[in-house]
């Protein structure tokens, strides 16, 4: 029998077994959204037997809750760590010339950035799992000193594939950095605090974004490529040594047995995302899609994927659990966040080619136009909790969503060719409205498991934000290639010759073109661009229909009282 407030038996995740005192009313601050359940008092009905274990305090760390100020070096600790992961990808970006300049390999380097992102988006299970096994300690320390070494190796690399083999590297390091640190931070702080912390994470992104450009320019117009990687080594020291000094994990009773590490799902879900994110970053770039690499790899990924989960049924402890699908609450988010993912690609990748090609403006310019989504997302952020307070996650990121749809939708109506600040409007109001739809989510899901399931629960969050940008840059490539293809074809226009190459040609050389083909270029993009934008309004809409059909009305936060980290 379903009844409200009481725990009761079976595997969505709005009907969890749920212990603790009764929650505070909703008027006060800091009080339980009111989408969430109710914590039961006695007498409560016990959960049936197919009802995942309560994992409230009767399983966290039994210990008091840390001081602020005794949480502060951890904090400090945190930022630098979203740091090191935050700025990697921006800083290199800047000095893709300087490296291919003294390495050669260009027709290689996109691996830089793909060779990184496969190795973070494959390892986020396997280290949520460990970290849930072990404790977020020796997994942060891990993920630290594993970033570090690869930096060291990629400084001192002597040919570009070296350079990719030790981003890679660096790369897994940067997955245990990415999981570990959002588990901490929720680990740290009580519901009420939660967006306080995830707010400061949400900082540390948006002033990576502006200064990681920056500083990777001035290294490598001033001194050395290889500095761009150097510069971790102080920033990851100082963050290793708070870690180490400060991080102090409560103990836990010990298993009655030795815990037991799936290595063969740890080894499984590595190859399948490996091959999969594989075909996705290279299909439509490296070859055709209907090509046999394409098909190869797809045909070897669904196959391997279908060995994963065949390992996973059999474990006894697997790396990505079946509860993660099995509750409503979970498995909501991650489809949810992973169609957000996949709407990120038309700002984060696209922008910056429309505001050179169509607007004219130059590197730094552009990249100011996206960057001013990073200032209003964490603001946002960080005032989302007296929204979700009054009105709950769900309905919070509902109306986050609905706003950023309306926002995408309105891209393609700007007028040509417009001037800076008018994309750079809508970007900062798509912040503010991905801002108000993102955090609620993580917050509200974490705050629905205890500490043995959080660093699953964050690991499959970001697992499916990270697919789906994957899935999105090679999704949305294609629709803008076959849009350039089709209106570059005009052999009408004089001077107009190279398709796709033209492109490129006309960013890297201004005057290379006559007046009427420049034209006509730049309304190709404009064009292909406004069609990323509507299928990025499309994904939006996706991340309404999971969150109005499949997400429970009311979160079933459990009570936090008992654990802590200091």
């Amino acid at each position: 029998m379903h009844r409200e407030g009481k725990s009761v038996g079976g595997t969505d995740g709005d009907t969890e077994a749920i212990s603790g005192p009764a929650a505070e009313p909703p008027g006060r601050p800091g009080a339980t959204p009111p989408d969430a359940v109710p914590s039961p008092g006695p007498g409560a009905t016990p959960p049936g037997p197919d009802a995942a274990a309560p994992t409230g305090a009767a399983d966290g760390p039994k210990s008091g809750p840390s001081t602020p100020r005794g949480r502060r070096p951890v904090v400090a600790a945190l930022m630098l760590g979203m740091a090191l992961a935050a700025i990697d990808g921006t800083i290199v970006s800047t000095a893709v010339p300087q490296i291919v300049g003294d390495l050669g390999g260009f027709a290689v380097f996109s691996w830089l950035f793909s060779g990184y992102l496969l190795a973070v988006t494959v390892t986020l299970p396997v280290y949520g799992k460990l970290s849930d096994t072990f404790g977020r300690k020796p997994v942060l320390v891990a993920g630290i000193i594993l970033f570090l070494v690869g930096s060291v190796l990629c400084a001192a690399a002597w040919n570009m594939a070296a350079l990719i083999a030790f981003r890679v590297v660096q790369g897994l390091g940067g997955g245990a950095l990415q999981g570990t640190v959002q588990t901490i931070a929720a680990d740290l702080y009580p519901l009420k605090e939660r967006p306080r912390i995830q707010a400061k994470l949400s900082t540390v992104w948006a002033t990576s974004a502006v200064a990681g450009p920056a500083v990777g320019g001035l290294l490598a117009a001033y001194a050395d490529w290889r500095w761009i990687f150097l510069i971790n080594l102080p920033v990851g020291g100082l963050a290793l040594w708070l870690v180490v000094r400060h991080l102090h994990e409560p103990s836990r009773p010990r298993p009655a047995t030795r815990p037991r590490i799936d290595w063969a799902g740890a080894l499984a879900v590595f190859a399948t995302g490996a091959v999969l994110l594989t075909a996705l970053v290279q299909g439509g770039v490296a070859w055709p899609w209907l090509s046999a690499p394409s098909l190869a790899l797809f045909g070897a990924g669904a196959a391997l994927a279908a060995l994963t989960v065949a390992v996973e049924r059999r474990a006894a402890d697997p790396i990505i659990p079946g509860w993660v699908w099995r509750r409503r609450t979970i498995a909501s988010v991650n489809l949810a966040l992973g169609a957000m993912g996949l709407l990120m690609v038309a700002p984060t990748v696209f922008l910056p080619t429309y505001a050179q090609a169509v607007l004219g403006l130059g590197p730094i310019a552009a990249g100011f136009v996206l960057s001013v989504m990073t200032l209003s997302w964490p603001v946002s952020a960080a005032l989302s909790n007296r929204v979700y307070h009054r009105i709950g996650f769900r309905l919070t990121a509902i109306i986050g969503m609905s706003a950023a749809l309306l926002i995408l939708l309105a891209f393609p109506l700007l007028p040509y060719p417009g001037a800076a600040w008018q994309p750079a409007l809508i970007m900062l109001l798509l912040g503010a409205a991905l801002g108000l739809f993102q955090l609620p989510l993580i917050v509200g899901v974490q705050s629905t498991v205890g500490w043995s399931e959080r660093g699953t629960t964050t690991a499959s969050v970001l697992f499916c934000r990270q697919v789906g940008q994957s899935i999105g840059a090679a999704l949305f490539g294609a629709v803008a290639n076959g849009v350039l293809a089709s209106r570059l074809t005009d052999t009408s226009v004089p001077g107009l010759s190279g398709g796709l190459d033209a492109v490129s040609r006309a960013l890297d050389e201004p005057g290379s073109l006559s007046a009427a083909a420049t034209d006509h270029l730049r309304r190709a993009v404009d064009a292909a661009v406004d069609h990323v934008y509507l299928g990025a309004a499309g994904a939006a809409a996706l991340a309404l229909l999971v969150l109005v059909l499949l997400a429970p009305r009311r979160f079933p936060i459990l009570d936090e009282g008992a654990e802590s980290v200091r």
